[in-house]
């Protein structure tokens, strides 16, 4: 252990798949979830600041803490006594990577108090085991977007450079999905066509990335892996994706597991498909949050320890 008694650190909001990147490629956006940890002499406490404080579990199943107690295991030890505040800045079962931010910011949070027994790779490795996959938690931890493949042991993580053009919309309804109701509409196998159809796009995509080319990016944010079953969970989805693509979007694609819609736009369109988008989900009598973002280069940033 070392003398460190409190610490305080922010985790971002990640968008994961763009498209044909399905459970392996992830960006972060900045929009963030801010947690801070302090050493008491017995027990834990949980405390949450924010819209949907109401929401995120206060006990020992709440995930920033389950991560947290989860590396002591892993290290043979037994977790410190912990008050632990919340301040929600990513909204909660949107597509958005809420989860991931609980997982990065509980063992990130864990590591340090332990004396920083791990390095980023085998943390990295700790948070993939324990979401199941890479693509909110990588770049989550990291930064950026980040391109994952391999299996436990034996990841390569790809920086995939991001066109400073290539501005980020996130539409957030007001209404829920869970990875759990989303993942069970997919099928358990795919026609090899499907496949081909997949892997040439996400080839596309992030050339499409790096360069900002409009008609790459038209035709790589297409997918038949995840999106077209999981569109029917999402009302007004098609309706969303016209008016960002009439408005001068890139393209349109569901963020993670969705709800949220995710479209690429440049500068001179951002206005015009924030507005689309709002105005396109009004019309079916969905409230939404509209907002462009940016990429964030940083992933989890230490405010105070």
């Amino acid at each position: 252990m070392t003398a460190l008694t409190h610490l305080s650190l922010s985790v971002p909001a990640t968008t994961a798949n763009i498209g044909p990147g399905f459970d392996c490629l992830g960006a972060a956006l900045s929009l963030a979830n801010g947690f801070h940890f302090r050493l008491i002499e017995d027990g834990m406490t949980i405390s949450v600041q924010g819209k949907e404080a109401n929401k995120v579990i206060q006990g020992k199943e709440n995930l920033l803490y389950h991560s947290f107690a989860y590396f002591y295991q892993k290290m043979g030890q037994n977790p410190p006594p912990i008050a632990i505040e919340i301040e929600l800045g990513v909204p909660l079962a949107r597509g958005l990577g809420s989860s991931a931010t609980a997982i990065v910011g509980g063992v990130v949070a864990a590591n340090e108090f332990a004396g920083k027994p791990l390095n980023q790779t085998e943390i990295m490795e700790l948070v993939i085991e324990l979401e199941g996959h890479p693509d909110n938690v990588v770049p989550a931890l990291m930064g950026g977007c980040q391109l994952c493949v391999g299996e436990a042991g034996n990841w390569q993580i790809c920086e995939i450079p991001w066109h400073s053009e290539i501005i980020p919309v996130v539409a957030i309804p007001d209404f829920e999905l869970s990875t759990e109701a989303a993942r069970s509409v997919l099928p358990l196998q795919y026609p090899r066509s499907d496949a081909i159809f997949n892997a040439a796009r996400l080839g596309l995509l992030l050339q499409g990335l790096s360069q900002a080319h409009a008609e790459w990016l038209f035709m790589a944010m297409k997918d038949k892996i995840h999106q077209p079953y999981r569109q029917g969970l999402i009302q007004g989805y098609q309706v969303v994706q016209k008016a960002a693509l009439d408005a001068g979007a890139y393209g349109m694609v569901i963020s993670g597991a969705g709800p949220t819609l995710l479209a690429l736009t440049t500068s001179y369109c951002v206005n015009g498909v924030v507005s689309a988008m709002k105005t396109a989900w009004e019309r079916e009598g969905i409230q939404s949050d509209v907002q462009a973002l940016a990429i964030d280069t940083l992933g989890v940033q230490f405010l105070s320890r």
